[in-house]
């Protein structure tokens, strides 16, 4: 009796011996199995961080790329602009058709000087950002000046623009963004409509804000581009009426400014009946403006 307990405890102890052993092998393969998997997770993150450096570098190249190019070309094109501007003062001296040469050489130069400052104004957008420092401004004035360097590019489509405002709206915010948005809305304004069409500029002077709104007579915007409006390089499915070229960052850079302004952007648009944003810039107040002096800064 005695000797069949002690075969029955040493077959257990053997079994247990077997099952540590057994336990042991495969604790050991599956820690053979982490380290591998380890090893070749720390190959792929090595191998990921390797590929975000080299993206990285490849952005940053771009980057100097853009910002090198640009501003290399701005220095010329600023140049041949105001050759140009100097040049239709005397433009009586010229024939019909060199003054039309003429026309066309400033829809161009106009034309590259935008694109320029798209894209270095979204270079800062991506970088930093654009400083901004709101002062009172006179918008009538501010916008009357915009107003009037486009209105001889208007002429070369035949159309005209109206710009309609009250002579002393004060308005408190940066002079930079309010160039930047409406340079943007006026010259897609213009590129967009066809010959023998109108463009109504108005500011609307309300009781909490002031309402700018640009007016074109084009095509209009469908609803499938309406929905990607403000994306980077977005392109529209109606094309410039005059050939003229477009990085598709106008209206992301208006977006991105009047976010910053903490002002209000709205568009609506109907095909084949124009397209109208409406813009609402803050108002000057007691404390923004003590003296409610008309800077333009």
């Amino acid at each position: 009796m005695e000797s069949t307990l002690n075969i029955i405890l040493i077959i257990l102890l053997l079994l247990v011996i077997v099952l540590q052993v057994r336990a042991y092998l495969n604790l050991k393969q599956k820690n053979k199995l982490i380290l591998v998997q380890s090893r070749e997770i720390k190959r792929q993150i090595q191998e990921q961080e390797k590929r975000n450096r080299q993206v990285g570098d490849l952005v940053y190249e771009k980057q100097q790329l853009i910002g090198l190019v640009s501003h290399d070309l701005k220095g010329p094109f600023n140049r041949i602009f105001a050759l140009i501007q100097l040049m239709e003062l005397t433009s009586h001296n010229l024939t019909p058709e060199q003054r039309d040469y003429l026309g066309k050489i400033h829809q161009i130069v106009a034309d590259g000087l935008s694109m320029i400052r798209n894209l270095l104004d979204n270079r800062k957008l991506e970088d930093q950002g654009i400083d901004y420092t709101p002062t009172p401004l006179n918008l009538s004035t501010v916008l009357g000046s915009l107003v009037k360097n486009y209105r001889n590019l208007a002429v070369r489509k035949k159309i005209q623009i109206h710009f309609n405002t009250s002579p002393n709206v004060i308005v408190y915010t940066d002079k930079l963004y309010v160039f930047r948005i409406f340079e943007n809305l006026i010259s897609n304004a213009l590129k967009f409509s066809p010959e023998g069409r109108n463009i109504y500029i108005t500011v609307e002077d309300e009781e909490q804000e002031v309402l700018v709104k640009v007016r074109d007579e084009g095509p209009g915007i469908n609803h499938e581009d309406q929905k990607n409006l403000y994306r980077k390089f977005q392109r529209l499915s109606a094309k410039p009426t005059g050939g003229e070229s477009s990085t598709g960052l106008g209206l992301s850079i208006v977006k991105a400014l009047t976010e910053k302004m903490g002002s209000s952007l709205n568009c609506i648009s109907e095909e084949g009946k124009g397209t109208t944003f409406t813009v609402g810039l803050i108002k000057a107040t007691k404390e923004t403006d003590p003296k409610r002096t008309e800077q333009v800064s």
